[in-house]
């Protein structure tokens, strides 16, 4: 299981999961308590309820490189380009807009 907390504007707002049964999200509480807390996403509005999906959600999928930044983030860091976790994980800790991502460990 690996596990990221994912940031909105540099503000923890949740954190995400891998493990064999796909990808989870949940908004931390005391962010879903504020009220100029922002979703990551349209398609993810700030609720307790959990996400869970299959496969990777689009917002963060979205944040991966991709073409030849792939290629040289792959090769970089020794991650096989389907390993869509890992490659969020070393890639996207200070991401061009709103979002970022750490491992839950870094925190």
């Amino acid at each position: 299981m690996r596990q990221a907390a994912i940031y909105v504007q540099d503000s923890f707002c949740g954190v995400m999961t891998e493990n064999e049964e796909g990808f989870h999200f949940r908004y931390d509480q005391a962010y879903l308590n504020r009220p100029e807390s922002l979703p990551v996403s349209p398609t993810m509005p700030l609720t307790e309820a959990p996400y869970e999906k299959e496969i990777m959600f689009p917002v963060f999928d979205g944040l991966i490189p991709e073409g030849w930044l792939l290629d040289i983030a792959s090769k970089s860091w020794k991650i096989d380009p389907r390993d869509r976790m890992g490659l969020l994980l070393a890639c996207c800790k200070d991401c061009i807009g709103d979002i970022s991502v750490k491992p839950l460990a870094d925190v």
